[in-house]
């Protein structure tokens, strides 16, 4: 699976939701998450990657970076992955 086709259903999942996912683009910052993604009442910043990927050191900073800021951050692997934590909100 490519990761495009699992940030293609991250967008479409978090819309059946009624939320929007914006591409998240910054080229002063490498790194950044790849969606802001906007449910009702939260915002998340999420990585995708396909399943057998990896971070990138600047990557996993940015997580971190958010963590200790208290802003929600989450990695998705894989279509399933992303289902699961829809469910769990």
């Amino acid at each position: 699976m490519l990761e495009k086709d699992i940030e293609a259903y991250l967008v479409r999942r978090v819309r059946e939701r009624g939320g929007v996912a914006y591409k998240f683009v910054s080229p002063a910052h490498r790194g950044v998450a790849d969606r802001v993604v906007c449910l009702p009442g939260q915002t998340w910043f999420v990585e995708v990657k396909r399943p057998g990927g990896r971070l990138t050191g600047l990557q996993t900073l940015f997580g971190r970076e958010m963590q200790r800021l208290g802003q929600r951050y989450i990695v998705v692997w894989s279509k399933e992955e992303i289902d699961a934590w829809l469910s769990s909100l």
